[in-house]
Formats: C-alpha cells, structure tokens, sequence
C-alpha cells in the first residue's frame, strides 16, 4: 500500500474507544468465540482474535464519528500479542480476515448497512458474519469480485468459513465453531470437563483390567490349589503319581 510522503500518522499506541456491549448475552456470546478460536489454535502464533476492540483505519482521523469497532474480529498473518487497539498503519496495512457482529436493537441497522459496506468497500474482509443472541438470527457472507455474497447454510443450518477452515453455527442458542468433521470446538471449561472425563474413563479401564488381572490369577491359584488336593487324595489312597 503507497500512501503520499506528506501524511502524517497519528501515534499507533491508540487505546480502544469503544461502546459498553448491549446486554450480558452479548458479552457472553463475544467471549466464548474469543476462548474457543484461542484454544483451538493453542498451537499458533501467527493469528490475532479479540473483540469490541476499535480499528483505526484512516491516517487522515482516528477514527469515523459512523464506525466503531467489530464485536469480533480474526486477523491471520499477524503476530498474537496483547493490543490496545488495532491500527492499521501499525500492522501493514492489514485488516480484518473475518468479523463477526452481534445484532441488538440499537445496532443492527448499522451492521446490516453501513458496516456492512463498510467491511466490504474498505476493509475488503474476505468474510462478514452477523448473529442475534436474541432471535439467532446468522448470517454470513463472502468477498466475490468486489462484493459480499450470502453464504449457504449446510443441511445443519452452519456456514464454512474458508479463512477459519472452521464451520460456524447455533447450538444451544450459541453461535459456535466446528470443525471440518463436525466436532464442536470446545471452550476452556468443556474442554476440561471432557480431559476429565475422559480421565476418569481411562482410571475406570485400568480399575476394571486390574480387577479382571486379579480375578485371572485367583482363578490360576484355585486351579492350583485344586490340583494339590486331587493329587493328595490320589496319594492318599495309594495312587503312584510317578506312573500316571
């Protein structure tokens, strides 16, 4: 991106300007897409996540008295840090790969409208998704020559997401990620619970191989047992074991 010699950037170290979340689902909702991408690229350090975070776009402002920041957005190609905001001209130019909004009452004709045009005529993210905690409502939609393109639901109702390589859709009046096979990607807590269960299931196995191992040696031992009485009975009436 060339930018004229006789801009002058306002300071990149910009902290994040941004309204309170609608309600406590919202803020819930942001959360587990945060955690969950997070600990499903535990693994990786080449992505930023993070949410109700303000862009800086423009040089020329800090930012548009029309836009604040998305409720969650992934940028890929990028170093994960912690950030104050993020500023565009302090990250290469580089924008969001995916934005995710929630819709309430006092945004959606914003995120349906101006956002929307938005992320596609500026930004250029390659995927816009919109998702209602209240009426689940989801939508998503796809940069195609220039323009955002609506996505087609599976027969579950979930949408691909090819910057994600991640499916999203509602369970349990959640919007969630799944994986190409269809596991549900899990947050911190599920993903503890299931290493506990699954914890508890390998101890039950090993208790119940143990249990059957003793059970197999007493058997061995009472066949032995058995034997040492068959054989001094037969002695005892005068039986040779020597010419059995």
């Amino acid at each position: 991106m060339c930018l004229s010699q006789d801009i002058v950037f306002p300071p990149g170290d910009i902290y994040s300007d941004e309204l309170p979340l609608e309600s406590e689902l919202h803020l819930r909702q942001l959360l587990l897409l945060i955690r969950c991408l997070e600990l499903w690229w535990d693994d990786r350090q080449d992505f930023y996540v993070f949410g109700n975070l303000t862009i800086y776009y423009s040089p020329r402002q800090l930012k548009s008295e029309f836009f604040r920041g998305p409720d969650v957005f992934v940028v890929l190609g990028t170093e994960r840090k912690t950030r104050k905001s993020w500023v565009v001209w302090e990250e290469d130019g580089k924008y969001p790969n995916v934005i995710i909004e929630l819709l309430s009452d006092s945004t959606a004709k914003i995120d349906r409208g101006l956002k929307k045009q938005i992320y596609q005529d500026t930004f250029r993210t390659p995927e816009y998704f919109w998702f209602d905690p209240n009426s689940l409502e989801f939508q998503g939609f796809r940069l195609m020559a220039g323009e955002y393109q609506a996505l087609q639901p599976d027969p579950q109702g979930w949408l691909w997401s090819q910057q994600l390589e991640l499916y999203l859709g509602i369970h349990q009046r959640q919007l969630r990620l799944f994986s190409r096979q269809g596991q549900l990607i899990p947050t911190p807590e599920e993903w503890a619970e299931s290493a506990q269960q699954q914890l508890e299931v390998a101890q039950q196995q090993l208790e119940t191989a143990q249990q059957q191992a003793e059970a197999a040696q007493q058997q061995m031992e009472n066949e032995r047992l058995q034997k040492e009485r068959f054989a001094a009975k037969l002695r005892e009436l005068g039986v040779d074991l020597e010419t059995l």
